[in-house]
């Protein structure tokens, strides 16, 4: 779900302008799943680019205050959500901690590093939300290190998968986005990014993503 449509036309233009995601229907990317696919998301870029960055971590702090309520404090997932999330924290004034896909293996080998006072009532930033299991896991990972309410999942980019709605739905977790797959390509094919005849193997590829390849692999390279 996106927070505001016009921020996410927005959103998608930035992305595509800094190349933090490209669109390959001839040449796909895999994805470390194996998943091949015409898309890559890379937007820990947006921390190199300060103007959109800013405007990134306001619209992040605007809707998140207008969707959930000022949050108690943020916790970023690492390690792409770790900048964005910091500086989303310091906008909105309150602290900040990161979570770990895994246990530090030295020290106090920590999965959730900062300090976040009990019962504080927290939103959990993703730079990206693929199929949302890692999101969840992360979810589950801060309930069970330190004891705090995770009120929503804050994303910047969603891939709008429907397994992804339904596994949050089934988590009961709210989930949000400034932008998403749709506005992407709807951005893409209006700036002249993708050509027309890009449009239905790009669609077709959010509708069945595991099987997308075999349809489309006429002229693709490997």
């Amino acid at each position: 779900m996106i927070f505001n449509e016009q921020s996410a036309k927005i959103i998608a233009q930035f992305l595509l302008q800094i190349k933090a995601i490209k669109l390959e229907t001839h040449k796909p990317f895999t994805w470390a799943s194996g998943l091949r696919s015409p898309i890559y998301c890379d937007n820990r870029l947006i921390l190199s680019y300060p103007d959109i960055r800013n405007h990134v971590v306001y619209d992040l702090s605007k809707e998140i205050e207008q969707s959930s309520g000022l949050p108690d404090a943020i916790i970023g997932v690492a390690t792409g959500a770790i900048g964005i999330g910091a500086l989303v924290a310091s906008e909105l004034g309150v602290p900040f901690a990161y979570v770990r896909p895994k246990p530090k293996s030295h020290g106090r080998e920590n999965q959730v590093e900062g300090h976040i006072e009990e019962y504080a009532k927290v939103v959990v930033i993703e730079d990206l939300i693929s199929t949302g299991k890692s999101s969840l896991e992360a979810v589950d990972t801060i309930n069970k290190s330190i004891n705090v309410k995770v009120k929503a999942i804050a994303a910047i980019f969603d891939y709008g998968f429907e397994e992804t709605r339904k596994r949050f739905e089934e988590q009961e977790m709210d989930y949000y986005s400034l932008s998403d797959y749709d506005n992407l390509i709807d951005q893409a094919y209006q700036t002249n990014y993708l050509a027309q005849s890009d449009l239905e193997p790009l669609r077709s590829w959010r509708k069945d993503p595991k099987n997308w390849i075999k349809k489309f692999n006429h002229g693709i390279k490997n």
